[in-house]
């Protein structure tokens, strides 16, 4: 496991400090690492988005294909036992 050394101001390490005794996280290693999970999880579905985005602007759903999609949803909302 690889170890990081850094440094924060004392507002964020207060902060920090405060999550541990509410028990969000176990330590303050806990939160740095939820931190950085959660930071890269984040970057990670904004690069997927950006690209599902460009493939769709590259080339866009026909209205054929559009008018497929909505009909088999309102099938689907049809066949519910509401």
């Amino acid at each position: 496991m690889s170890q990081l050394v850094t440094r924060i101001d004392d507002d964020l390490a207060r902060d920090l400090d405060a999550l541990v005794a509410e028990g969000v996280v176990a330590s303050r290693s806990d939160g740095v690492r939820t931190a950085l999970r959660e930071l890269i999880d984040r970057h990670r579905r904004r690069r997927i988005a950006d690209a599902t985005i460009a493939a769709y602007t590259a080339q866009p759903q026909t209205e054929e294909e559009v008018r497929g999609v909505d009909e088999a949803a309102r099938r689907m909302i049809e066949e519910e036992p509401w």
